[in-house]
């Protein structure tokens, strides 16, 4: 599983969801539809309509995969924060049932007010 607690692994910018899509598709469930992606500098995050599904890229080749699903149904509270003149980062903190806090940190001009509303909109 992925460390939530090491920030540094979650530096995303927005990637197109169809790039990932080919891996990805294949673990999702009936009705499960991809909405978003973001990409660090090996790992990276899909947003679908029923959860969060974290991806840690190992190894040297980085052929190994870890799939971390969060879904949606266990969170508890999430809160965002928009980049400002000087912290440049917006961050995504989402509280899972029995997992604890998950904190992601998006650099560029990622929307996070969108991600809120779409959780919400699964969350709420």
């Amino acid at each position: 599983m992925i460390d939530f607690n090491n920030s540094s692994v979650f530096k995303l910018s927005e990637w197109n969801p169809a790039e990932v899509a080919p891996e990805v598709m294949p673990m999702l469930v009936q009705g499960e539809e991809l909405l978003a992606a973001f990409k660090g500098v090996r790992d990276y995050v899909v947003f679908t309509n029923k959860r969060l599904i974290a991806v840690n890229v190992q190894g040297l080749t980085g052929k190994k995969r870890d799939y971390t699903s969060l879904p949606y149904a266990r969170v508890q509270a999430f809160s965002v924060e928009t980049a400002g003149t000087f912290d440049l980062d917006a961050e995504l903190d989402l509280w899972f049932s029995g997992l604890g806090k998950v904190r992601l940190e998006f650099k560029g001009k990622v929307d996070v007010r969108a991600l809120s509303r779409l959780i919400g909109s699964y969350v709420l």
